[in-house]
């Protein structure tokens, strides 16, 4: 696979959560491109969507207040900020007008939970 830009306009956005609100998230960079790291978009408005990260996770937030939810804590961060996830959080995504831009390692984690799995 050679360099290339990809625009966010051609990220198909797959639904995640909701309703109430709404969660999506497109994958930009999936292991199919690379087994070390995948990348994407994600949407988060006005819904919680409850998930444990099987990989480390760096978000970054381009638009609204994102709002992550550990226990009885609570991340918010906003334009600009970035946050940091590490592998086997239990968390939830929460957000208002959130837009995000996020990266996680390994980007084959989907294989690797699954060979885990398997075992």
């Amino acid at each position: 696979m050679s360099a290339r830009v990809i625009r966010p306009s051609d990220v198909e956005m797959t639904h995640r959560g909701g309703p109430p609100g709404l969660g999506r998230v497109g994958r930009a960079i999936s292991s199919d491109d690379s087994p070390s790291m995948s990348a994407g978009f994600a949407e988060f408005d006005q819904c919680s969507i409850a998930w444990q990260v099987h990989y480390d996770e760096i978000v970054y937030v381009i638009e609204g207040i994102f709002r992550l939810v550990i226990e009885k804590d609570e991340l918010i961060a906003h334009p600009g900020d970035i946050m940091w996830i590490p592998k086997g959080t239990r968390l939830s995504y929460e957000g208002d007008k959130a837009k995000l831009f996020y990266v996680v390692y390994p980007g084959n984690w989907r294989e690797i939970k699954a060979a885990e799995d398997a075992k």
